[in-house]
């Protein structure tokens, strides 16, 4: 069987919601107006911290498909204002977001336990104001999220293989400015950070077989497996991954802006910066080949994402151990193209209907199990009651 990324059509209802007229569909449902509707047809269970689960109206997956908002689109006006990282919320907020995480993770581990039948992935995605400001789509609610997702193997096998030169394809060196030029400095500068349960692993040891995804990305292994990810302490290294890479990508930004920049305001890792990335000419070198890019091309310029952009992803892989990776997000992939499956999502409102039953039973289970952690109330829609 070749590996490549693949191609996989999942069916979906169609959303009963009209844009309004001058507004893209992604710009409409990253609004307030669409995230009512977010709740109230498809919320699953709230908490006093503002932390929404709920079922992916448009998803990646018909086995097991949910997020996490952080919906803060009634208490923060101000978008620029919003958390939109985990390292931004407060530490009682942080805390639930984590034991959330942690329960829906069990939940998945169990009810699909084969690592050769079913792909299990969580992960964070930056949504802040990444693009430029003027481009069209720009999200206008930028609110912290998780996905949490299983696709089914078999499906996975018999897809089509997706095109490699699809642009979503971000992981690899052909495609990413941190791969082709900084390599050795992005992974230099990780091994300095402190950690005991995240080991660093290369290859194809962190490798979805049937892919050959992610590329070029580093990688831990979670030692311990899935009860390290029960542990304080295995979030807390996942804080500390997270914020690396916004040090990392924050430094070179500010290379890139202007020469000789002084030290970022509140890095994280002010030391190693210092010691990795401001006196290693390769960083240096290539901040000046994207400076003088920005000077003498204006569309080239207008791409930039002077803000840190990311993906951060917990997954299974074949040989069953859990692996962390975290992708320089340049392009704009899914969270799933981090692990070479790319989702074509297509209305289908019949074929829909054929899974709902069985995933909606899934996502009700996994809300109990929170309830019962006193980790929020269910909400009651159409589909499902609020118990």
């Amino acid at each position: 069987m070749k590996i490549s990324p693949r191609e996989i059509t999942t069916a979906y209802r169609p959303i009963p919601l009209e844009v309004p007229e001058g507004m893209k569909p992604n710009e409409f449902f990253n609004s307030t107006e669409n995230l009512n509707d977010l709740m109230h047809n498809n919320g699953l269970l709230q908490n006093p911290e503002n932390l929404l689960l709920y079922r992916k109206a448009l998803g990646h997956s018909n086995v097991f498909d949910a997020s996490i908002i952080y919906n803060t689109s009634q208490i923060i006006l101000d978008p620029l204002g919003r958390p939109v990282r985990r390292t931004q919320l407060p530490d009682n907020v942080r805390n639930v977001w984590n034991r959330m995480n942690q329960v829906i993770i069990d939940y998945m581990q169990e009810s699909f336990p084969d690592p050769d039948s079913h792909l299990i992935l969580c992960g964070e995605a930056s949504l802040d104001a990444t693009w430029p400001l003027t481009s069209p789509g720009v999200p206008s609610i930028r609110m912290l999220h998780n996905h949490f997702i299983v696709f089914d193997k078999q499906q996975l096998r018999d897809a089509k293989l997706a095109d490699t030169n699809n642009p979503n394809l971000t992981d690899g060196g052909q495609h990413s400015l941190f791969q082709s030029y900084m390599h050795e400095v992005y992974q230099e500068f990780f091994e300095t950070l402190e950690l005991r349960i995240l080991q660093p692993v290369l290859g194809d040891v962190s490798q979805f077989k049937l892919t050959g995804y992610p590329q070029g990305l580093p990688c831990w292994e979670i030692s311990g497996g899935i009860d390290s990810i029960q542990q304080v302490q295995f979030w807390q290294e996942y804080d500390i991954i997270l914020k690396g890479f916004i040090d990392f990508y924050r430094t070179f930004f500010c290379q890139v802006s202007t020469r000789n920049a002084p030290l970022a305001n509140d890095l994280y890792f002010p030391q190693q910066v210092t010691d990795k990335l401001l006196f290693n000419n390769k960083f240096l070198s290539t901040a000046k080949i994207v400076r003088d890019q920005c000077i003498e091309n204006a569309r080239y310029a207008n791409t930039i994402r002077w803000q840190p952009a990311f993906k951060q992803l917990i997954y299974r892989n074949d040989d069953n151990k859990w692996i962390v990776t975290i992708s320089q997000n340049s392009i704009g992939n899914a969270i799933t193209e981090l692990l070479g499956v790319v989702v074509k999502r297509e209305a289908d409102a019949d074929s829909y209907a054929q899974s709902e039953p069985q995933l909606i039973k899934h996502l009700l289970a996994v809300r109990q199990r929170l309830i019962e952690a006193d980790l929020g109330n269910g909400i009651a829609t159409e589909y499902w009651p609020d118990q």
